[in-house]
C-alpha cells in the first residue's frame, strides 16, 4: 500500500515538473533564440555543477574506502593478535596440566 502511495507521488511530481517546464516555455517573455541561448547557458552551468559534484563525491569516496580499508586492516591485525594470545595460553595451560 504504501509502495504504490510513493509510486503515485513520484508519478504526479514528475508529471507536474515536466508540465511546469512546457507552460514555462510557452509563457517564456523571451523569444525563442533568447529562450534557447538562455537553456544552453543553463544546461552549461548545471552540466559545471554536476561535474564538481562528482568529482567531490568521488573523492569523499576514496577517502571512505581508505579509511574503511585502514580499520578493516587494524581489526583484522587485532583479531589475529588474539588468535595468537589464545594459542599461547591454550598451549600454557596444556603443558601445566601435563606437569601435573
Amino acid at each position: 500500500m504504501r509502495n504504490r502511495r510513493m509510486e503515485y507521488f513520484t508519478i504526479g511530481l514528475i508529471v507536474g515538473a515536466v508540465g511546469g517546464i512546457v507552460a514555462g516555455l510557452l509563457f517564456a517573455p523571451e523569444s525563442g533564440a533568447q529562450m534557447r541561448r538562455r537553456l544552453a547557458n543553463e544546461a552549461l552551468h548545471v552540466a559545471d555543477v554536476a561535474r564538481t559534484i562528482a568529482e567531490r563525491a568521488e573523492q569523499t569516496a576514496e577517502m571512505v574506502g581508505e579509511r574503511v580499508d585502514h580499520y578493516l586492516g587494524r581489526d583484522e591485525q587485532v583479531a589475529w593478535q588474539k588468535v595468537r594470545e589464545i594459542r599461547e595460553g591454550v598451549q600454557r595451560y596444556s603443558r601445566t596440566v601435563m606437569s601435573s
